[in-house]
């Protein structure tokens, strides 16, 4: 009896990890991960004050900040 129930048990651990539920979750976050870090990319290398007086980089900077700011 205790053997068919360790059985079962590893079956059912089996078809669990081969199961892909979940999968497009993971890929959701990969894509927004690598979306963030092209943004953070782009803010470090227009860090120059070539723009004008502030720059695109605290340009971009203050325009978040005041979005999460108007979320509270």
């Amino acid at each position: 009896m205790f053997y068919r129930m360790m059985a079962l048990v590893h079956f059912r651990l089996a078809v669990a990890w081969r199961s892909e539920r979940g999968q497009g979750t993971v890929e959701y976050v990969a894509l927004i991960l690598l979306v963030a870090a092209l943004l953070a990319a782009v803010v470090a290398a227009t860090k120059t004050k070539r723009f004008g007086t502030s720059g695109i980089a605290e340009a971009i900077v203050d325009q978040i900040k005041k979005a999460l700011g108007g979320m509270r």
